[in-house]
């Protein structure tokens, strides 16, 4: 079973409210799951990286969890086309897709694979200092590359407006790899604090440490952050020594140290605000 069609069965196997928030490149459904009811409002998404589709089983060991307090909306696979080119290879792509696919990736091995099907790195594609990031390119390719313009992808406009829709009162981003939390995007003032304070939550959680990037803007955060005024936050999951993309071997760790993150931060969240 290939990551999307473990994505689909949990999707067809949850009783709570469900919707398909947009569909990708290549036309596959975009999912999106609630668990809990009420206030506070958050949003998880994961495996906007190909090579990084391990969180989406991330995400169904923490639906299983439960013990949200208020709700949580969240999407297990946000780039289902770059994961499938990742696990499975070129003959996940439409076959007039493959060739210019090739070109892009230039050999046949799609393991380290990032970005969608147009070869656009979707979380450097959000409207949050858009392209001025250090390791931000602007070629097409396996990653990094920002697009032709913010929200050109169908991807990242779907996640644009679902957030805009559900108005969250935060959000978190599961990556891989590294475990450290990134929380901060030029706030100031009590914005700083409040989320700090929240991110500190997520770092006791886990027992990964906070940290700062500067190399890359455009993230789905730094929107959230930038645009939405509302505290947002990139986990890094599974340790460092691992190599792209991290498999099963992995997986256990993970989901020992994230599984009950969400349960910590929605449960502090109303002590934090």
């Amino acid at each position: 079973m290939d990551i999307y069609q473990f994505v689909q069965r949990f999707y067809t196997g949850v009783k709570t409210e469900k919707t398909v928030i947009g569909r990708s490149l290549f036309g596959r459904e975009l999912y999106a799951v609630k668990l809990g009811e009420g206030f506070p409002v958050g949003i998880a998404q994961y495996g906007i990286h190909g090579r990084e589709y391990i969180t989406a089983k991330l995400a169904v060991a923490q639906y299983d969890y439960g013990k949200i307090v208020g709700s949580i909306w969240i999407i297990p696979l946000l780039n289902p086309d770059g994961a499938l080119l990742c696990q499975t290879g070129i003959t996940s792509s439409p076959i007039e897709n493959r060739g210019e696919l090739l070109a892009l990736n230039g050999k046949e091995d799609f393991s380290f694979w990032k970005a969608n099907g147009r070869g656009v790195d979707l979380n450097v594609n959000f409207s949050a200092r858009w392209g001025t990031g250090a390791k931000n390119v602007k070629r097409a390719g396996a990653e990094n590359y920002i697009g032709e313009t913010p929200f050109s992808e169908p991807e990242t406009i779907s996640l644009k407006r679902f957030t805009e829709k559900i108005r969250p009162q935060y959000t978190i981003s599961y990556h891989t790899k590294g475990e450290e939390i990134y929380w901060h995007f030029f706030q100031t003032g009590w914005r700083l604090t409040r989320d700090k304070k929240l991110a500190e939550i997520l770092s006791r959680s886990t027992g990964y440490p906070l940290a700062e990037s500067k190399n890359s803007v455009g993230g789905y955060k730094d929107w959230c952050i930038e645009t939405l005024k509302i505290p947002s936050f990139t986990i890094e999951v599974g340790e460092d020594w691992h190599s792209h993309p991290l498999g099963e071997d992995a997986l256990a760790d993970i989901i020992v140290k994230n599984q009950p993150s969400l349960a910590h931060i929605s449960g502090e969240y109303g002590k934090t605000i």
